[in-house]
């Protein structure tokens, strides 16, 4: 059970599918896959009441260079049910999901095959039903099944129908832009580069941005190729951002757009070389959703700024609800606030994940951009561009990030001690305060003798770390806070403490 319980990364399933680096053998091999294809028929069979016959499967992924060999494994451990397949090809993950909503695919389920961002060797599985994506438990429940039947040596038949998903995919987005900005070319006159980072991205410039009107000359890296020879596919990577911000400026372009490996995260630059991305991202998406929809909860990662925080409930009018780290948590939180009575129109991650109400709850990064553009297009009518949209967001001084390791086997349980002892330590530090509704690991609020900040220690998700964030409104504020929490984490003889 061990090894197929290694393969699941929250919701989704990653392993090593290619070889090429040192101490890190092949765990994606084709009779894994072929059982977790066999396992997903029969997990949505069940769940789903239809017979495994009658199921409709689609399969597509990003530009990972094992994806033709990690399709061909799946369809044949999805044959064995006698489900009909369709081949979606080169896709994004947003629209694997939406081949089970759009009335000429309909399918019962879907599979995405990426990795995100992760490195060229890496790939994995997105599963999804017309519900949405699938949660931990049903991740688990599909490995336990291809666990209980084994690896799956026999090469089925596995004949798949191709079908143009990302034609029907780009055409939505084309019509959602069109609907909402009033105008069949609401792009003309505008500058707008992408940065694919050599993954699924770069259809957004010949199938969204040309027939929008937009002028696309400067864009890059849109040719896949998962070897990504020119930056990692990831919108919080700074090398990356330093590509699309070299991009808008070179071509003194009106926008940016920056996309990761699979398409479901997005980041942006401005006309002035400035990033949309984290806190900004999420402002600009706040202040567009909130203008729609006023008094919305705006759901965040646990991560987020006090002017953030500032920007949706003070300047904006709506509720800001930091919650917790992960993309899964942070939508479903904003899931269940609506359906406790409490509306809710947008979740977001500071990673870039995000997603609308309006849009199934969907995490899809090019159809937040898709309502970014439309905000451009009507401020260009009204003579306005979108960095002055969020001018007036509060910046911190300072901030910073370090993750403390954690260095025994059970480093959950090491974590919630270290938590424990960390909250009666902040409780008794003059200056500080824990912060009130706070959802996950120890929030800690610094007034202006102690650092004029805050401070959160967490467990990290999947890796044994502690994840310490800190923010200051004071040059020299992180370092004061630091130095405290330095002093209090090197009682734990077994964490290694990096420079802080």
């Amino acid at each position: 059970m061990e090894k197929w319980f290694k393969l699941q990364n929250g919701s989704d399933i990653r392993g090593v599918a290619s070889s090429g680096v040192a101490e890190q053998p092949i765990t994606l091999t084709d009779p894994v896959v072929r059982a977790i294809g066999r396992a997903f028929t029969e997990w949505l069979a069940e769940r789903s009441g239809t017979p495994a016959a009658e199921l409709k499967i689609s399969v597509g992924h990003d530009s990972r260079i094992s994806a033709e060999r990690i399709k061909k494994s799946i369809f044949q451990g999805l044959a064995t049910g006698g489900a009909t397949l369709f081949d979606c090809g080169l896709a994004s993950t947003p629209a694997m999901f939406m081949s089970t909503l759009f009335s000429n695919h309909n399918y019962d389920g879907a599979i995405m095959l990426t990795a995100s961002h992760l490195p060229f060797n890496r790939n994995g599985m997105k599963f999804f039903t017309r519900e949405g994506g699938l949660e931990k438990k049903d991740i688990k429940e599909i490995l336990t099944l291809a666990a209980q039947h084994g690896e799956l040596e026999t090469e089925a038949s596995s004949a798949a129908v191709k079908v143009d998903l990302m034609g029907d995919y780009t055409n939505h987005l084309v019509q959602v832009i069109r609907a909402g900005s009033g105008c069949e070319t609401p792009l003309n006159g505008l500058k707008i580069v992408v940065d694919a980072g050599n993954g699924a991205g770069g259809f957004f410039v010949d199938r969204v941005l040309r027939p929008l009107g937009a002028d696309t000359d400067g864009s890059r890296f849109l040719e896949p190729d998962g070897m990504f020879p020119n930056h990692a596919p990831n919108p919080e990577d700074a090398k990356a951002m330093e590509a699309i911000i070299a991009a808008v400026t070179e071509n003194r372009a009106d926008f940016g757009i920056i996309f990761d490996t699979d398409v479901d995260r997005a980041g942006a630059v401005d006309r002035n070389g400035t990033p949309i991305n984290r806190n900004r991202f999420i402002a600009l998406m706040a202040a567009i959703v909130l203008e729609e929809h006023p008094g919305s909860v705006i759901v965040t990662d646990s991560v987020t700024s006090t002017g953030l925080k500032w920007w949706i409930e003070e300047k904006l009018g709506g509720v800001h609800h930091r919650f917790q780290r992960g993309y899964r948590n942070v939508i479903n939180e904003a899931i269940r606030l609506n359906t406790a009575g409490s509306e809710s129109w947008l979740a977001m991650e500071t990673s870039g994940h995000g997603a609308l109400k309006e849009n199934h709850f969907l995490d899809d990064g090019a159809y937040q951009i898709a309502k970014i553009l439309i905000k451009i297009a009507r401020l260009k009518e009204a003579g306005q561009t979108i960095d002055e949209l969020i001018a007036e967001l509060p910046e911190p001084v300072e901030a910073a990030e370090f993750r403390p390791a954690i260095l025994v086997s059970d480093f959950s349980s090491y974590a919630d001690d270290v938590l424990t002892a960390f909250s009666a330590f902040a409780e008794a530090t003059p200056g500080w305060q824990l912060t009130p509704n706070n959802h996950e690991g120890v929030h800690v609020t610094c007034d202006a003798t102690a650092g004029n900040g805050w401070a959160l220690l967490r467990k990290s998700l999947h890796d044994p770390q502690l994840p310490l964030n800190i923010e200051s409104e004071d040059a020299g504020g992180v370092a004061r806070i630091a130095d405290k929490i330095r002093t209090f984490l090197a009682g734990f003889a077994e964490l290694k403490l990096p420079e802080m």
